[in-house]
C-alpha cells in the first residue's frame, strides 16, 4: 500500500464560552502558501496511485456515458419578443452555442423544429443567428462558466458575464448583435448576469463585499465607465443578499433583500428609472414574501407569495404601491397541507408551483375581470406517477397562450412540454434522448417510508433495474444512498445518464428526503435546522436503516453520499453510525462547520446564522455546532472508507474544509482509508465543460462501484 501524505500539525489554541479546542490543520488554509499547493498535490497524487486499479472502470463508465449521450442536439426554442432562442451542443465540443431565428407568424407559438442533424457549420433553422459561441469565450481557460446573458428591450445587444477561475466573480460584457462587436463597456466582480431596464441605454447589476456577500445593486449606463455607476441600493446588515430582476410584465424592476427568515422587497418603475425604489412592505423579522406584478380582477397588483399566516405560505395581492401585510388579500389561503414555493404572472392566468405529501405540482389559476372574484379556474397540469417531478420552465412572455412545463423521474428521461391554456392540451415538445436502446420500462421505481428516532416517517425515492433482486424479487442488493437536507432545498427524483452505469451493473439508488431540506413542506426544513439539526443525521441513518431492515441490502453495501451542506450530513453520520456505511461520498464537504461559523469575515458566514446558529455570540449554538460538527468529533473509529472531493477555487465552502478534515481523520483514525481529491482549476460546482464533468463524475462513480463491490461486474445485458 502506498504511504499517504501526512500534513504537520502547527496546534492553534482557542477559548470561547468556557470551551478550549485546538487545531492542528488551520495552517492549510493558506491557499497561496506553497507547501499548501504541494501538500493538495501530494494528496491528489496518493488518491490517483490508490484508484489506478479502477482506471479501466473509469474509463469504461465515461464511454458509457458518452455513448448513451446525444452530443449534438438541440434545445426547445423559447419565444423572447420577435425571436425564438435555443441552444445548441456539438460533438466533441465542451460547452456548445446559444442561437436565435425570428418568429415568422406573432400568432403562432408552437415551437419551430430544428434540423436534429444540423452540422456545426450549418443552421438548425433558416436564418439561425449564433449569439454567443462558448467554446470560442472559453478557449485558453481550464475554466469557464457563462454566469449569465440577456439582450436588450429593442433586441439588438447582448449582456454576457463569465468567470474564467470558478470564483464566481463575473466579468461582463456588452455584444452588438448586428455588428458582432463588443461595446468598449467592461464590469468586472460582477454576481451573475445583469438586468436591463425598459431601454436600452442601461441595465442593474449586483456586487458583493468583502465577506463576498451580494450587498449592492448598481445601475449602469452604456457607454460610461463602471466607475461612474450609479448605486441604487445598499443592503448594510451582513446576513441580507440582495438580488435585481424585472417583472415579467417588465413594468417593474424589482430589488430583493433576504435573509434567510426574512424578506424586503424595493420597487422602481421601469419607465422611470431614475425614480427612488420605493419599499413595497418593510422587513417585519420572520416573515418572507416574494413579489410578481400582475394584472388581477381587471387593475394593476402586485402579488404577494409570503408567510405572514402560516408557514406553508400564501398566496395574495395588494396595490401596486406600498401595503402592510394586514392589506395583502388572499387569492390562495394558507393551507398546511401545501408549501406555495413560487407563483408566475401572465396577462390572464397565473403559475403556481407547489408541493404536496413530498410531491412537486404546477398549477393554474384562470384570471377574469371581477375585482370581488378574481380566479375563474384553478386546475392542476396532471402527470402520471407518484414520483414524478414537475415544474414550470422558460416561459418569458407576459402575454404567451402556452406555459413551459417540465417532468422527470428516477427512470424517466426529462422531458418537456406546452400546456395550451385555451385548450388544456398538453404537448410533448422533446424528450431527452438516451442512446443505445435504453427502455425506462426495465426499471422500476419506489417509494419507502423509514422511521427516524423519533418516530418521524422519512420518504426514500428508489430506482432498481428490473430482475437485479433474483427470481422472487426480495434478494439484498448494493445501494447508493444520497442525502442533502439544508436551505429547505428539495432533491426531487431526478433522471441521470451517468447512474445507468451504477444501475446497470446491479446497483440500486436511493435518495433519503431527511429533515432540513423540503420535500414534505416548510415545517419538514424547520424541523432540521438549528436546534434541530440533528434530526438531518437521524434521518438518513434510519434511512440506511430501513433498507438493511426490509432487505433491500446489508449495512456493508451502503455507499452514502452528499455534496456541500450534503457533505456536513456525510461528515457527521460518519462519526455517529460508520457501521451501517461500507462507504462514503462528500463533495465539496462543509464539515469544518465550527470553525467557519467562527469567522464572520468568510464568505456567506454572517447569513448562514439563521440556519445553523451563531456560535460567536451564542454559547447554545456554540456547544450545539460543536457537537456535530465533522471536524470536531473524528475518533478513532472504524470508519469506513471515504473519497473527499472538493474544487481549489470554491468559494462557498473552501477547499480547506476538506482538507483539514482529511488530515484528522489520518491522524486520530490510523486506520481508516480516506482519499482526498482536490480541484486545482474548479469552483463550488466542479469542473466545467460537459467532458469533464464526466471524467470527473466517472471517477466517482467508479470509487463507489468499487465499495458497493460491483467493480468487475459487467453491464447487465451485455
Amino acid at each position: 500500500m502506498p504511504v499517504p501524505p501526512s500534513a504537520p500539525r502547527h496546534p492553534v489554541t482557542t477559548t470561547l464560552h468556557g470551551h478550549t479546542r485546538t487545531d492542528e490543520y488551520e495552517w492549510l488554509r493558506a491557499k497561496e502558501d506553497p507547501a499548501v499547493i504541494a501538500h493538495l498535490e501530494a494528496e491528489n497524487a496518493y488518491t490517483q496511485e490508490r484508484t489506478d486499479h479502477l482506471a479501466d472502470l473509469r474509463g469504461a463508465i465515461y464511454d458509457e456515458i458518452k455513448a448513451r449521450t446525444l452530443e449534438t442536439d438541440l434545445s426547445v426554442p423559447t419565444r423572447v419578443r420577435g425571436f425564438w432562442y435555443y441552444g445548441r451542443s456539438f460533438e466533441g465540443r465542451q460547452y456548445g452555442a446559444s442561437c436565435r431565428v425570428p418568429v415568422a407568424d406573432p400568432d403562432d407559438w408552437t415551437p419551430p423544429q430544428p434540423a436534429a442533424d444540423a452540422t456545426p457549420d450549418q443552421p438548425a433553422l433558416p436564418g439561425e443567428e449564433v449569439l454567443l459561441d462558448l467554446d470560442s469565450l472559453a478557449e485558453g481557460h481550464d475554466f469557464f462558466s457563462l454566469g449569465g446573458s440577456s439582450v436588450s428591450p429593442d433586441d439588438r445587444l447582448l449582456a454576457y458575464a463569465v468567470d474564467t477561475v470558478g470564483d464566481e466573480r463575473y466579468t461582463v460584457r456588452v455584444l452588438d448583435l448586428a455588428t458582432r462587436a463588443l461595446h468598449d463597456d467592461v464590469l468586472t466582480d460582477v454576481l451573475g448576469g445583469v438586468t436591463w431596464g425598459a431601454s436600452t441605454d442601461h441595465f442593474y447589476y449586483t456586487t458583493v463585499d468583502d465577506a463576498w456577500r451580494p450587498d449592492k445593486v448598481w445601475r449602469h449606463r452604456l457607454g460610461t465607465a463602471q466607475a461612474d455607476d450609479e448605486l441604487v441600493f445598499h443592503e448594510p446588515d451582513g446576513r441580507y443578499f440582495v438580488g435585481v430582476g424585472r417583472t415579467r410584465s417588465r413594468r417593474y424592476v424589482m430589488i430583493a433583500a433576504s435573509s434567510k427568515t426574512t424578506s424586503e422587497f424595493h420597487v422602481i418603475d421601469a419607465t422611470d428609472p431614475t425614480a427612488t425604489p420605493f419599499c413595497f412592505a418593510e422587513r417585519t423579522d420572520g416573515v418572507e414574501y416574494s413579489l410578481e406584478h400582475a394584472v388581477v380582477g381587471g387593475q394593476d397588483r402586485f402579488l404577494v407569495l409570503h408567510n405572514a399566516t402560516g408557514p406553508e405560505f400564501e398566496l395574495g395581492h395588494a396595490p401596486a404601491s406600498p401595503t402592510a401585510p394586514a392589506d395583502w388579500q388572499p387569492l390562495l389561503p394558507h393551507d398546511l397541507a401545501v408549501r406555495l414555493e413560487d407563483v408566475d404572472a401572465f396577462a390572464d392566468h397565473l403559475v403556481v408551483q407547489q408541493r404536496s405529501n413530498g410531491s412537486s405540482q404546477v398549477r393554474i389559476l384562470d384570471l377574469g375581470s371581477d375585482p370581488a372574484a378574481p380566479v375563474t379556474a384553478d386546475r392542476f397540469v396532471e402527470f402520471p406517477g407518484e414520483l414524478a417531478t414537475v415544474g414550470a420552465g422558460s416561459n418569458p412572455a407576459f402575454e404567451q397562450p402556452t406555459i413551459r412545463v417540465g417532468m422527470t423521474s428516477l427512470s424517466r428521461p426529462s422531458a418537456v412540454y406546452d400546456h395550451d391554456l385555451r385548450t388544456g392540451e398538453l404537448v410533448l415538445r422533446k424528450q431527452a434522448p438516451v442512446l443505445g436502446g435504453y427502455d425506462a420500462d426495465e426499471y422500476e421505481e419506489h417509494r419507502l417510508w423509514a422511521t427516524s428516532v423519533d418516530g418521524v416517517q422519512v420518504p426514500i425515492s428508489l430506482v432498481v433495474r428490473k430482475g437485479v433482486r433474483g427470481a422472487a424479487g426480495t434478494d439484498p442488493i448494493p445501494v447508493h444512498l444520497y442525502g442533502y437536507g439544508a436551505y429547505e432545498a428539495s432533491i426531487d427524483p431526478y433522471f441521470s445518464v451517468a447512474r445507468l452505469s451504477t444501475l446497470d451493473r446491479g446497483a440500486a439508488f436511493a435518495i433519503a428526503h431527511i429533515r432540513g431540506g423540503g420535500e414534505m413542506g416548510r415545517h419538514w426544513y424547520d424541523d432540521g435546522k438549528l436546534e434541530h439539526k440533528q434530526h438531518t443525521f437521524d434521518d438518513f441513518i434510519a434511512s440506511a436503516r430501513h433498507l438493511v431492515e426490509t432487505g433491500w441490502t446489508t449495512a456493508g453495501q451502503i455507499v452514502g453520499e452528499g455534496a456541500s451542506a450534503g457533505g456536513l450530513l456525510i461528515g457527521a453520520v460518519a462519526n455517529q453510525a460508520p457501521e451501517a456505511f461500507g462507504g462514503l461520498v462528500a463533495g465539496v464537504p462543509f464539515v469544518d462547520t465550527l470553525t467557519t461559523m467562527l469567522d464572520a469575515t468568510l464568505p456567506l458566514t454572517i447569513p448562514e446564522y439563521d440556519e445553523w446558529g451563531n456560535p460567536s455570540d451564542d454559547p447554545v449554538a456554540y456547544a450545539r455546532i460543536a457537537g456535530y460538527a465533522p471536524y470536531e468529533n473524528v475518533a478513532d473509529l472504524p470508519y469506513p472508507a471515504i473519497l473527499a472531493e472538493t474544487s481549489l477555487n470554491d468559494t462557498r465552502v473552501l477547499y480547506v474544509e476538506a482538507a483539514k478534515w482529511v488530515a484528522r481523520l489520518r491522524e486520530r483514525a490510523p486506520q481508516a482509508d480516506v482519499l482526498l481529491r482536490t480541484e486545482m482549476a474548479a469552483g463550488h460546482g466542479g469542473v466545467s465543460g460537459r467532458y469533464r464533468a464526466w471524467e470527473e463524475r466517472a471517477f466517482t462513480l467508479a470509487w463507489i462501484l468499487d465499495r458497493l463491490g460491483l467493480a468487475e461486474r459487467p453491464l447487465l445485458g451485455s
